[in-house]
């Protein structure tokens, strides 16, 4: 199935950085061609600068380069403390979106709205900027910057896809409670009996741009129905349904190894239950559901109810998306 859904690659070249400092030196060489050592007189500079303003009325200029004017010439430096002090700060809406409060434009109207405390004062302003000692609070309970952490889980079945705690049923956070201090939540949402590749984060800007109603993440979706889908009725489906919620049409669709119950499907969505919702449309029922592909993750190499901690490379391919 995974043979179906091959990306194209590209490598972008870039000029070597030799290149680019050559292309600098050669730049300033000829430049230094209109350099001269000669000496002038009074008349001489007044004449010269008088051929200059008449230059620079027509549209050009003629410029003079004194090498040892600026070899000699000294530029200020940065005040020491400077730079680590405005590395250790962060903009109030990005700190509360690393929290895992939510998205950066959910946390932007917390803001606006007062709902937003620094050091015991309500601040509105989304420029504002958060040190290390400041104590920041969200509707009267502190909030802790916290690192960033994403895992990804296999999903079993039977584990409904929530953050509230249920002692009635079993969450997937029952699974994953121990993966971290942080406090990490589900990205969208996998019904009770769909199975397979689960993201886990508290980056509030990487879940937002996964949900996204339209550019979500990229799925590949393993489907058993319970009849076989006819021909027409997959025919309907690839060139695309008409739904409550809006049209939907999958990027690529097939049958496994020629089986009509048996279907595999990418699309790129974040609408939630969308697949069940187009076979139940055309009067099919879902025998099993399982993810397989999600946002150029897999459940490789895990057991039903496993995770792990996804790696440096993985994380950058997130928040490229």
């Amino acid at each position: 199935m995974r043979k179906n859904f091959k990306k194209n690659s590209s490598k972008k070249g870039f000029s070597s950085r030799r290149n680019r400092e050559s292309f600098g030196n050669e730049r300033f060489d000829k430049g230094n061609k209109f350099s001269s050592k000669k000496e002038f007189s009074p008349d001489d500079k007044r004449n010269n600068s008088d051929d200059n303003n008449s230059d620079d009325k027509k549209g050009g200029s003629k410029r003079f380069v004194d090498k040892k004017r600026i070899a000699g010439r000294k530029f200020s430096k940065p005040k020491k403390g400077t730079f680590a002090k405005n590395k250790d700060l962060m903009r109030i809406n990005k700190y509360l979106a690393h929290s895992g409060l939510g998205s950066r434009r959910e946390v932007e109207k917390y803001i606006t709205s007062g709902l937003v405390k620094v050091n015991g004062k309500v601040v509105t302003d989304l420029s504002h900027k958060i040190g290390k000692k400041d104590v920041v609070q969200f509707d009267g309970v502190r909030i802790k910057g916290e690192k960033q952490r994403y895992f990804v889980m296999n999903k079993p079945k039977g584990f409904i896809t929530t953050t509230s705690e249920n002692e009635e049923r079993k969450t997937v956070m029952d699974l994953i409670k121990k993966a971290c201090n942080e406090r990490i939540y589900p990205v969208g949402r996998l019904d009770k009996n769909t199975t397979g590749t689960l993201l886990f984060t508290n980056d509030g800007d990487v879940s937002r741009k996964m949900t996204h109603p339209i550019h979500g993440a990229t799925q590949i979706y393993y489907i058993v129905l319970a009849k076989p889908l006819t021909k027409a009725d997959f025919d309907k489906i690839q060139e695309g349904i008409d739904l409550e919620d809006g049209f939907f049409k999958p990027l690529e669709m097939a049958y496994i190894e020629g089986k009509k119950r048996e279907i595999g499907m990418q699309f790129k969505s974040g609408r939630n239950q969308v697949i069940r919702r187009v076979f139940e449309e055309l009067g099919y029922t879902i025998d099993r559901l399982d993810r397989a592909f999600y946002a150029g993750l897999t459940k490789k190499n895990l057991k039903r109810g496993q995770y792990r901690e996804l790696t440096h490379q993985e994380v950058q391919f997130l928040k490229m998306k």
